[in-house]
């Protein structure tokens, strides 16, 4: 199962993510709940790096399929939204496959 924790402020800003596990869905090597959560997570973190000029940390683990991803300082609008449709996916594809291969939980920091 792909454990996922949205990192969100008081106001409900979203500071990041970390992401830990597999799905285990299907085959090894043919798992589409881990490409499609892969896919949605590398491209967030990308496009923040593109489009804005937040600061940011970030680190994916070669094995594991461990991955996390901070906001270091203040968080523009388009990062923001950025963050928001994350999540939204990472939900489409919870609600899509079910919580046996991705859970998702909100902490508040």
């Amino acid at each position: 199962m792909i454990r996922v924790v949205v990192l969100e402020d008081s106001e409900g800003c979203v500071r990041g993510v970390e992401l830990k596990g597999h799905a285990g869905y299907g085959e090894e090597g043919e798992d589409i709940v881990c490409a499609a959560v892969s896919a949605l997570v590398l491209n967030a973190a990308n496009s923040v790096e593109a489009f804005t000029e937040d600061d940011f940390s970030g680190e994916a683990a070669e094995e594991g399929g461990d991955f996390s991803f901070h906001f270091t300082g203040s968080i523009s609008p388009e990062s923001q939204l950025l963050m928001k449709s994350l999540v939204l996916g990472l939900q489409k594809i919870r609600d899509e496959y079910g919580e046996p291969y991705i859970n998702i939980r909100l902490k508040e920091v």
